[in-house]
């Protein structure tokens, strides 16, 4: 069979990277949606799509200019529950398919309530979240799963002294014995030696781990993870000033 691709990308809302200020870069969501048509991508995974406004009501904007720039895709979209505790930053999960989905879902994923400082002000995490469909390639109907955890590198702590999350997904993975999955997403974990490992019991390989995906520190946060009934062919992190995080690419056929 011809390879089928998958594209895994952090938008930051549409916010290029300068690295001189990246706190103040510009909005450009055509870099974004030129980044992304690049591709030829025939699954594509978004995180951080839209821009979280402090009043808690969010609008789909960029979702909607996305769809309307990605002719001949099937889209599923979902922000967490609203939560007045969102801070101004990236929020929201999208999936974009060449085929049409089915079974699509979202779930939130509770965050513990550790207290951080922002702006001077004491803070809780909001929840994050899991969405998921199902579509056919070739004739064969396939799992997936995009999620974007909580960086709990950023509040002092780490994902293995606050596991929930992850064992969330690490449930999903579990529970999707055969059926051929792909997982992608921001996990926001600096050890991903130790996450690929604790994938790797529920099946599940992530498709590189050599190349950072990161501009504003030298980690490995976004991952594609596949189980046995897929092999990958080819996968790479691409350069790209789109984002603060860096576009993964990986091209698939079955095992």
């Amino acid at each position: 069979m011809k390879p089928f691709r998958i594209l895994q990308f952090n938008m930051q809302f549409g916010q290029i990277w300068h690295a001189h200020d990246p706190d103040h870069a510009p909005i450009r969501l055509d870099d974004t949606i030129a980044e992304i048509r690049s591709h030829e991508a025939d699954i594509i995974h978004l995180q951080e799509v839209e821009h979280a406004r402090s009043d808690a009501h969010q609008n789909a904007e960029n979702f909607e200019r996305l769809r309307a720039a990605l002719p001949g895709y099937h889209a599923h979209f979902a922000f967490p529950r609203p939560d007045p505790r969102e801070l101004p930053f990236g929020i929201g999960l999208a999936i974009f398919s060449r085929t049409p989905l089915t079974a699509t879902f979202a779930e939130d994923l509770p965050s513990p309530p550790i207290e951080f400082n922002f702006c001077g002000e004491t803070k809780t995490p909001t929840d994050r979240l899991l969405i998921g469909a199902r579509t056919t390639v070739a004739g064969r109907e396939i799992a997936l799963l995009n999620t974007h955890l909580l960086a709990f590198f950023m509040l002092k702590t780490d994902s293995r002294t606050h596991p929930g999350q992850r064992r969330r997904i690490a449930g999903h993975l579990r529970a999707a014995g055969t059926t051929p999955t792909l997982l992608t997403g921001d996990f926001n974990v600096r050890d991903h030696v130790g996450l690929a490992g604790e994938f790797a019991a529920e099946g599940f390989t992530t498709a590189q781990t050599s190349a950072v995906t990161w501009h504003r520190m030298p980690y490995v946060l976004d991952h594609i993870f596949y189980n046995a009934p897929l092999r990958c062919v080819a996968a790479k992190v691409v350069p790209s000033l789109a984002s603060d995080h860096l576009p993964v690419v990986a091209d698939f056929v079955w095992a």
